[in-house]
């Protein structure tokens, strides 16, 4: 059977769905993140934690397939995020 996954990495949490090849769910996994308020006007988010649960998502929901029978991965992220560092 072949599976399609979707990823949702958005503002609270990261979310993943698999679907077989008719559009029913097979498994889904959901982590919250953890949100840091600066100040009045800004949330921030810690880019380790936001790739982890990307990966802890998919884990856990291909766990039980043949990951090469997934043809189709789909991702919604963030769209306004910005990760920024310092070298040193």
């Amino acid at each position: 059977m072949k599976f399609f996954l979707s990823i949702d990495q958005g503002t609270t949490s990261t979310r993943c769905i698999l679907f077989n090849s008719d559009g029913i769910v097979v498994n889904s996994h959901q982590i919250e993140l953890t949100q840091y308020f600066p100040d009045k006007n800004s949330v921030e988010h810690d880019p380790i934690e936001i790739i982890d649960s990307v990966n802890k998502c998919i884990q856990n929901v291909v766990n039980d397939v043949d990951v090469n029978e997934i043809i189709s991965i789909g991702i919604s992220n963030q769209r306004e995020t910005t990760v920024a560092w310092s070298k040193s």
